[in-house]
């Protein structure tokens, strides 16, 4: 059978990938974003209470209304706007279901979507299989910030949707305030759709507030913003998240959503609504992962890795160029496969595979693991 494939050049995901060889030798894992510690025992009671109740059958298509409203009410007090909890949130299954069901709603053959690079990997291939072009933009490689010149100079009459990411993954930098301002002049009257990928949204580090698209008005009535339970609560294998968006490009969200999913696990939906209907259970969060980043980054400042900024996420970027020259993506085997820790190059999230000697670290991890790491990354 003579098959086509729609992805040719797209193989299993690094993530998958270097789990898989963190397990086949045994190494500490700071590869794949994912806790090694359980969420909170009052979350588990309360899948099981409804569960116990009898919510086992297909939820509402958009999501239960209970989780809307509380998702409603945490972007109206974090953020001070209101989304209609009715028409403008729909629960998706996690995040990067809810990035692909906006490019497909939205992308048509021969768009072209603008990504800033290091990305996220789900983005390109969701842009080519609807036959759009992703344009690249390429972020600072030492502070990851946006060159806002590079972008206007890309910006044309095929530009039908932008894709920000902050917190950003995988380098842990934030957005500013002036590049909301930045970007809400760039697509003012416009037809281009700002995707903002806000996974991250309750890990901005340093006393920094995040800044979600929904913190301007202008921007947000043409945006669509993803977010994910899963980093929020630790449970990023529950694969629950949600979209904010104006009714009009609501409307179309839901006509892709619900033949690509219809409906999310339902007596997870009214666990998520009781559980973070009390607010310290999303914003001392900050302040959680902030101390993790600080505990490895002492637990390794002696080495000879060099650490980059993380302003947000649970992730940690370092240098390895004062003790190799080798590509990142060998490094990175070599350090599983002969000290037994796993990372991800930083290349694999580049089009064009740009080394720059950097791994990224996923210190969401307990105090212990992060310990055993640090001993081998200071005997490199």
């Amino acid at each position: 059978m003579q098959i086509s494939s729609k992805l040719p050049n797209v193989g299993t995901t690094i993530f998958t990938v270097m789990s898989g060889l963190a397990k086949e030798h045994n190494a500490i894992n700071l590869s794949q974003g994912f806790p090694d510690f359980g969420c909170d025992p009052k979350l588990l009671e309360l899948v099981q209470k409804y569960m116990n109740a009898g919510f086992n059958q297909y939820a509402p298509m958009p999501g239960v209304i209970q989780l809307r409203e509380c998702i409603s009410k945490i972007i109206s007090d974090c953020y001070a706007y209101n989304y209609n909890p009715d028409t403008e949130i729909t629960v998706t299954s996690g995040a990067t279901q809810a990035i692909y069901t906006a490019i497909a709603a939205f992308i048509h053959a021969g768009d072209e979507v603008m990504v800033f690079e290091p990305a996220y990997d789900c983005y390109v291939p969701a842009i080519e299989l609807h036959g759009a072009k992703a344009i690249i933009s390429q972020l600072d490689p030492l502070n990851f910030s946006i060159n806002w010149n590079d972008v206007h100079s890309k910006i044309n009459s095929k530009t039908k949707m932008i894709i920000i990411n902050s917190p950003h993954n995988p380098s842990g930098a934030v957005i500013s305030p002036n590049d909301l301002l930045e970007l809400e002049k760039l697509v003012a009257g416009k037809n281009i759709i700002v995707l903002s990928d806000e996974v991250y949204e309750h890990m901005a580090f340093d006393g920094q507030p995040h800044q979600s698209i929904a913190r301007n008005k202008t921007l947000a009535a043409q945006s669509i913003l993803v977010s994910s339970f899963g980093k929020t609560v630790h449970t990023t294998g529950w694969k629950i998240g949600y979209v904010a968006a104006p009714k009009e490009l609501m409307i179309e969200f839901r006509k892709v959503h619900q033949f690509l999913v219809f409906a999310v696990n339902h007596p997870f939906q009214l666990a998520f609504a009781d559980f973070l209907s009390d607010p310290k259970n999303y914003s001392e969060l900050k302040h959680f992962y902030q101390a993790k980043r600080d505990l490895f980054l002492k637990l390794t400042k002696n080495s000879k890795l060099q650490p980059l900024k993380t302003s947000g996420t649970y992730f940690q970027l370092m240098s390895y160029s004062n003790i190799s020259q080798e590509a990142d993506t060998d490094f990175a085997i070599r350090l599983t496969k002969e000290k037994k820790l796993a990372t991800i190059p930083l290349s694999v999230f580049y089009t064009n595979k740009y080394d720059n000697k950097v791994l990224r670290f996923c210190f969401a991890k307990k105090d212990e693991t992060l310990e055993q790491a640090a001993e081998i990354i200071n005997k490199l």
